[in-house]
C-alpha cells in the first residue's frame, strides 16, 4: 500500500520526537566521551559520565540541546524517511522489486538529502552538550590550571568561557546560531558538512536494505506485513549496526564541529587532517569512541519510527483531520 507524503511525514516527525526524548541522554554522553582526548579523561565510560552530569548540571543538564533535536528532528527524519521512499519508487518503476545495490542507491539519496537539515542541528547541539565537559575538565586542577578555554571563535567564547568554580553559562541554540552567522556566515553553521555526508550517506547505504531484508524475514507471507515487534526489532538491529558501522566518521564529525577546546586540544584543517592527528595522537580505538552509545541511541530511535509507521498515526491524524480533502 503507498502511503502519502504527509502521513510519511506526521509519522517521520512523531517518531523524532519520541525517540530523541527517550534517547538524548545517551547522545551527550556520546558527544563527551567522544570529544575527550588521552591523558585529559573527566569520564570513564557511560555510566560515569551520565552519574557526574546529572551530580554536577542535575537532571536537565542530561538534555542540554536537546531543543535543538527536537524541533529539527522532525523535518530531519521527515526529509530521510520521504526520501528514501521517494528514490525506491523511482528506482521500482518496472515494479519487479530492487536489487540490493538499488536499495543501497536509494538509501545514498536519502542520506545525501537530510544533511541539509542534520548539519547546522549537530553543529549547534554538540557545543551545548560539549560545554559542560569543558567546564568539568576546567574544574579538575589535575588536568589544567585555572586558564580561561580556549575557544575556536571569540566571538562564540563569551557563550561558554566558566571561571574554575562557576557552573556552566547557559546559553541557547539561538544565540549561538546567531553568532556563527555574524561571525561567518552560513557556511559557519555547515561546518563539517564533508564529514556529516562521510557519515549519514553510508549509514543509509547499510540501513535501509538492512532493515528492508530483515523486515522480509518476519512477513508470514509475501502479501502480508511483518508483525508490530519485528519491525521494531529489524529497526533497532539495522539502525545499531549501521551506527557502529560509521562510528568512525562520527567521531570526525564531532571533533570538527566542536568549535570550543580545551586547553590543551587541538585543532584540525578538515576531515584528512582530523583523521591523521587522531590516529597519531591516540590510535585506531579512538574512532570507536562512543560506538556503544551511539547504538544505543540509534537502535530506538529506528525501532521506534519503523513502529510509527506500522502503526500508521500519521494516516490516522491526517483521517481526522479537514485537511484531509488536500491530500487525496
Amino acid at each position: 500500500v503507498q502511503t502519502h507524503l504527509p502521513a510519511k511525514l506526521i509519522n517521520g516527525g512523531i517518531a523524532g520526537i519520541v525517540g530523541v526524548t527517550c534517547v538524548f541522554p545517551i547522545d551527550l554522553v556520546k558527544t563527551r566521551l567522544q570529544n575527550q582526548r588521552q591523558g585529559q579523561q573527566v569520564y570513564k565510560n557511560m555510566m560515569d559520565c551520565l552519574v557526574k552530569t546529572v551530580r554536577s548540571e542535575g537532571f536537565f543538564g542530561m538534555y542540554r540541546g536537546a531543543a535543538v533535536n527536537l524541533t529539527l528532528v522532525t523535518p530531519e527524519k521527515a526529509i530521510k524517511l520521504a526520501a528514501n521512499d521517494f528514490f525506491r519508487q523511482h528506482l521500482n518503476k518496472n515494479g519487479k522489486g530492487l536489487t540490493v545495490f538499488k536499495e543501497m542507491l536509494a538509501g545514498c539519496g536519502a542520506g545525501m538529502c537530510q544533511v541539509i537539515i542534520t548539519t547546522p542541528m549537530e553543529m549547534l547541539k554538540i557545543q551545548l552538550q560539549d560545554a559542560g565537559r569543558l567546564a568539568a575538565q576546567q574544574r579538575k586542577p589535575a588536568i589544567m590550571s585555572t586558564t580561561k578555554l580556549v575557544a575556536a571563535n571569540t566571538v562564540l567564547s563569551r557563550s561558554y568561557n566558566v571561571g574554575p568554580s562557576s557552573a556552566v553559562r547557559a546559553v541557547s541554540a539561538t544565540q549561538i546560531a546567531r553568532e556563527l552567522l555574524h561571525t561567518k556566515g552560513i557556511q559557519g553553521l555547515y561546518k563539517g558538512l564533508g564529514a556529516t555526508l562521510m557519515r549519514d550517506v553510508p549509514f543509509s547505504v547499510v540501513y535501509f536494505p538492512l532493515f528492508a531484508h530483515l523486515n522480509r524475514l518476519g512477513q508470514p507471507s509475501q502479501d502480508e506485513a511483518a508483525p508490530f515487534y519485528w519491525a521494531f526489532l529489524s529497526g533497532c538491529l539495522a539502525g545499531s549496526t549501521a551506527a557502529v558501522a560509521v562510528n568512525p566518521c562520527d567521531v570526525v564529525k564531532t571533533r570538527l564541529q566542536s568549535l570550543n577546546k580545551g586547553v590543551t586540544e587541538e585543532s584540525y584543517n578538515g576531515v584528512v587532517d582530523c583523521v591523521r592527528k587522531i590516529m597519531h595522537k591516540e590510535g585506531p580505538s579512538a574512532f570507536l569512541k562512543g560506538a556503544g552509545c551511539r547504538a544505543l541511541v540509534i537502535a530506538p530511535l529506528f525501532g521506534i519510527a519503523q513502529v510509527m509507521y506500522f502503526i500508521g498515526i500519521g494516516e490516522f491524524i491526517l483521517d481526522q483531520s479537514p485537511l484531509n480533502y488536500l491530500f487525496v
